[in-house]
């Protein structure tokens, strides 16, 4: 019998993967979460053999609950089925040691066979998604850039910016520039449509 997780913030949602993958005669959905930051927990006192999991959650994203497990818990592996078929998310999930990475529209029976086949220690990847993440842009923003944005999302001003990630006023300021010119954007909310869009926050 294969132990599944699933982490899904949608109620209903979760419920019908449950419903779904619970007919499978060889699945047990043995934990359920509505937050990024429960599924370590959740996995260590489930002891699933797969995780399967949304990006977009409160508390942290899939993408980074992946890589606690990843790092803490890697013989759990991690399935990503989400609605953002992003290549620059597809990359990231893969670095951050995640087996496979579906869309939501796809079959529950494709859900059913890629729990088998990371199992057995593949890697499945939607063929759409695979191609598209070949021809698409590498993220142009350095970690630091990328940190300054979210924090732009989040309302922040110029000083409080600087403030939260203990940078000066103008090495703040310089950064966000720099986002801007790299992204050829008039504006930092600008900046942060266009990363959000491609996938790089």
């Amino acid at each position: 019998m294969i132990r599944v997780l699933l982490a899904e913030d949608q109620a209903l949602v979760r419920g019908a993967l449950a419903s779904l993958l619970g007919m499978e005669p060889d699945l047990e959905v043995v934990a359920q979460v509505g937050r990024g930051d429960e599924v370590l927990d959740a996995a260590r006192g489930a002891s699933p053999d797969v995780a399967v999991m949304d990006i977009e959650m409160p508390g942290c994203s899939g993408l980074d609950a992946a890589a606690l497990l990843h790092d803490q818990l890697p013989a759990v592996r991690v399935v990503i089925v989400t609605t953002f078929g992003k290549p620059a998310f597809l990359r990231r999930a893969m670095a951050e040691g995640a087996s496979a990475f579906l869309l939501k529209d796809a079959p529950a029976a494709e859900l059913a066979a890629a729990i088998r086949r990371v199992i057995a220690g593949e890697r499945v990847v939607d063929p759409g998604l695979a191609a598209a993440a070949l021809s698409a842009p590498e993220n142009p923003l350095t970690p630091r850039e990328q940190e300054v944005l979210r924090r732009v999302r989040d309302g922040g001003t110029t000083a409080q910016i600087a403030a939260d990630l203990h940078l000066s006023h103008g090495t703040a300021r310089n950064h966000l520039s720099a986002v801007m010119q790299k992204l050829g954007a008039p504006t930092r909310a600008d900046a942060l449509r266009m990363a959000e869009d491609q996938g790089w926050l």
